[in-house]
């Protein structure tokens, strides 16, 4: 998955977005973020609140967090292909 730079209107419900140091100083730790929204909070220029859920390695959400980060650190990731799943007659 190759983090890709995303500018906020480009930004829908479902994306995965990795989020680092660059998009924020509370993200020393980085991680993988699936956006519910973007909240149309006034904030600063550059400046955006997403509402989402943090992933763990699994893609399964561990915890709901609203957090605040600047649009220019943002990467959107390419989620993996899916898996086919067997069928039994």
């Amino acid at each position: 998955m190759a983090p890709v730079p995303v500018a906020a209107a480009g930004l829908r419900a479902g994306d995965l977005l990795h989020l680092t140091r660059a998009a924020s100083v509370q993200f020393v730790r980085p991680i993988r973020f699936r956006l519910i929204r973007v909240l149309g909070w006034e904030t600063y220029h550059g400046w955006v609140w997403l509402d989402g859920y943090e992933l763990d390695n699994d893609g399964d959400a561990v915890a709901q967090r609203a957090v605040f980060v600047q649009v220019a650190g943002l990467r959107k990731l390419t989620p993996p292909a899916p898996v086919p799943r067997r069928t039994t007659r």
